[in-house]
This record gives C-alpha cells, sequence and structure tokens, in this order.
C-alpha cells in the first residue's frame, strides 16, 4: 500500500489558504480516481482504493491530518504504524516556499528547510519518505511568511493551481508503480509552471 499525505489545516477557513495545497491535491486525486468518501480516522481523514497501473491496481491510502499542520506526524505516524508502511512507501504533499509559484517537484528525504509540518512528520516516522513539493513562491521577507501561507491562493494563480492539481492526479498511475522520476517529468510536461521552460 501507498500512503499518500496531504498537509494542511483541517477548519474550512483554512481550505484555499496557500498552506493547504496538499489537502486540495489529495480532494483532485479522490476525486479523479473515484476513491472512496472521506471518512474519520488516524486523527484525520482518509480515503482509499486503488489506482490502475499497466501492472494492475495499486492499492492507496489518503490521509488528511486533522492534527493541524504543524502537528501532521501525529496522524501519519498512526496510520502509518496501523499498516506497517514504511517511509519509502510514504509520499507528502505540500506548499514549498522555496519554489517558484507552479514548479513541481519530487523529492526524497532531505531537511524540513523550516516546514513544520515536514519537521512534525520526521519526528513520527523512521527513514526517508517522499515529498511532492508544490512551489507557492516566497513573499521575500521572512516576517510575511506566516500571513502569506495562511492567506487564500489568489484569483490570478487559481489556474495553474487547478491545473497542477490535475496532473498530479492524472499521473498517479506512474507514482503507485515507483517510476518516480517519470511521474515528475509528467506532472511538470502537463502543467508547466507558469513563465517557465518545463515542457
Amino acid at each position: 500500500m501507498l500512503l499518500i499525505v496531504g498537509l494542511g489545516n483541517p477548519d474550512s477557513k483554512y481550505r484555499y489558504n496557500r498552506h493547504n495545497i496538499g489537502f486540495l491535491t489529495l480532494d483532485e486525486i479522490a476525486d479523479y480516481w473515484r476513491l472512496s468518501p472521506w471518512k474519520a480516522r488516524f486523527k484525520g481523514a482518509v480515503s482509499e482504493g486503488a489506482i490502475e497501473t499497466p501492472s494492475g491496481p495499486q492499492k492507496v491510502l489518503l490521509l488528511k491530518p486533522g492534527t493541524y499542520y504543524n502537528e501532521s506526524g501525529r496522524a501519519v505516524g498512526e496510520a502509518a504504524r496501523y499498516y506497517n508502511i514504511p517511509a519509502d512507501r510514504i509520499v507528502v504533499f505540500h506548499d514549498e516556499l522555496d519554489l517558484a509559484p507552479g514548479k513541481f517537484r519530487l523529492k526524497t528525504g532531505g531537511g524540513h528547510a523550516g516546514n513544520n509540518g515536514l519537521r512534525s512528520i520526521k519526528a513520527h516516522i523512521d527513514g526517508d519518505f517522499r515529498r511532492g513539493r508544490i512551489g507557492i513562491g516566497h513573499p521575500g521577507d521572512k516576517n510575511r511568511v506566516t500571513g502569506y501561507v495562511l492567506s487564500d491562493i489568489p484569483k490570478a494563480e487559481q489556474a495553474w493551481v487547478s491545473d497542477l492539481i490535475d496532473a498530479i492526479s492524472r499521473s498517479m498511475p506512474l507514482l503507485t508503480s515507483e517510476d518516480y522520476d517519470a511521474f515528475q517529468t509528467k506532472v511538470t510536461h502537463l502543467a508547466p509552471a507558469p513563465g517557465s521552460s518545463d515542457s
């Protein structure tokens, strides 16, 4: 089983925040692949089912932690322990300040770079998990970061957000088949970042 996590905050007032782009991604994946309705479990909300790949259906468990962004590891650790899912079968989609808006990169391991959600997961999981980094850009001043990530995605950026999470959803068979380079390549081909040379 592949555990796919999206980072965000559970209250409705945060739903369209930049910080909730991980939640938005998982909502799209669940809808696109017609996975089970969301239900409360593992200190969060889960949706499960199978994604069709060339080698057959692959079971996935989607998890949106309900422990708030900075404590995401509590929910992730509980789900991983219950199903005995190793770190290399965990993928976490999250907003990334250090990437330009709309850029997408899949990364294995590495530091948390000040992301408290990743810091929390690293504290509850042994080993390196994969991170689907969704670029939101940086406000330019570290003192403005909190307000920036907790503000809604502006209308001018909603088109690339929609295109990118759709591309991620369409490319899921490559991710579940562990063809990670092909997954990143297809996502960036289907949804190149605004103004980038990705193709």
